[in-house]
């Protein structure tokens, strides 16, 4: 079954806005690993997806599939960006043994080859078992995190009120990598498009936000006139 067959025949069943509720975690093998101390990840994360994410970055250091596992969670991200519904389908907390296991394959086979030693393919077994697929978008994102700080890099997020093109992207990245806000580290672009701010950007390097957005030059321009008066 495709990933849209699964929504035509479980929005039928669930409404997309029900949740499940969320359940004590169980010590399985992968939230076992993650108190290896010689795995340990880059940086500690918090919250379920964050301790799913450490537990799968360090069974991956285990196995020596560290850049595969990389590879395939980039996959299924992507799967996320363009299936803006799946997220909230596999948080449905009707979903069947049988609903999870043809999901769990359809996104292996988004995976492709990419899944060297199955690593992500026994953590989506493991998700599923224990009800936690509604977590995986958040899990890709938070492994993205881990990958960063293994591979020393910090995160260049750019906010634009529409889509910005690559030589501008590479423009800003260049100059910020010149900058003490690099802090000598290797820059991961992150281009986000937000409306809300009508134009110009919003640029976030570590804890620093550079705000450059017309909405925030209204917002002073009328906390002025607002002083004024």
């Amino acid at each position: 079954m495709s990933l849209k067959q699964s929504h035509r025949t479980l929005s039928r069943r669930v409404g997309y806005n029900k949740l499940p509720q969320i359940l004590p975690i169980t010590r399985r093998s992968y939230a076992q690993a993650a108190a290896v101390q010689d795995t340990k990840p880059p940086v500690a994360l918090f919250g379920l997806d964050g301790t799913y994410a450490s537990a799968l970055y360090t069974a991956a250091v285990k196995t020596s599939s560290l850049e595969s596992t990389s590879k395939s969670l980039a996959a299924l991200a992507e799967v996320f960006k363009k299936d803006t519904k799946l997220s909230v389908i596999l948080s449905a907390p009707t979903l069947s043994p049988s609903d999870k296991s043809q999901i769990v394959q359809e996104l292996q086979r988004h995976m492709g080859s990419l899944d060297k030693g199955e690593t992500v393919k026994n953590f989506l077994k493991t998700l599923s078992d224990n009800n936690r697929l509604g977590i995986l978008q958040d899990v890709c994102d938070k492994f993205g995190i881990l990958m960063g700080a293994a591979r020393g890099e910090i995160d260049l997020t750019v906010t634009s009120a529409g889509k910005l093109d690559g030589k501008t992207l590479q423009r800003l990245e260049t100059a910020v990598a010149k900058s003490e806000y690099s802090q000598g580290k290797k820059l991961k672009v992150v281009p986000k498009i937000n409306p809300d701010i009508m134009g110009g950007l919003v640029v976030e390097i570590g804890d620093r936000t550079i705000d450059l957005s017309v909405s925030s030059k209204i917002a002073k321009m009328n906390k002025l006139l607002t002083d004024t008066l």
